[in-house]
């Protein structure tokens, strides 16, 4: 009598089973940023931030906020954004088919990459976007400086 070896692979169970979890996860939650949270109200605007010589500007997407209740702030290098965006429904018996816009409170930290002026800073809203520009202190503005010859 011959007994045939089979070939036993203890972790293949486990990796498929890893496998159509992590499917489940994603065909319920989803993917992306708000994978992990997809009940929440809490929402972060999309900022841009560029440096040139004399200034560092951050622009913020903040569509549907009144300017009024957006608050910045300035403490040390960081740049900080704060607002609420809050829902428009109303509460009549409407069925909603599909909801994306996020809504509620925000605050986005910039940790800017040189030393401005905080007394000169200036901000404007226009079309959804916030513009913060910070000018540079006169100290970490580039200057050049040019050769002399003899």
């Amino acid at each position: 009598m011959t007994k045939e070896l089979a070939k036993r692979e203890p972790f293949g169970e486990v990796s498929r089973l890893r496998r159509e979890m992590d499917r489940l996860w994603e065909d319920f939650f989803g993917r992306g940023p708000r994978a992990l949270r997809p009940w929440s109200e809490e929402w972060v605007p999309a900022v841009d931030v560029a440096e040139a010589a004399d200034k560092v500007t951050v622009k913020a997407e903040v569509p549907g906020l009144d300017p009024k209740e957006i608050d910045i702030s300035l403490v040390g290098d960081l740049l900080t954004i704060k607002g609420e965006k809050k829902s428009e429904r109303e509460e009549k018996k409407e069925n909603y088919h599909l909801v994306e816009r996020s809504y509620g409170s925000f605050s986005r930290a910039i940790r800017l990459p040189a030393a401005v002026d905080a007394d000169k800073i200036e901000a404007r809203y226009d079309k959804g976007v916030l513009t913060v520009t910070c000018p540079k202190k006169e100290g970490v503005k580039p200057k050049a400086i040019t050769i002399k010859t003899t």
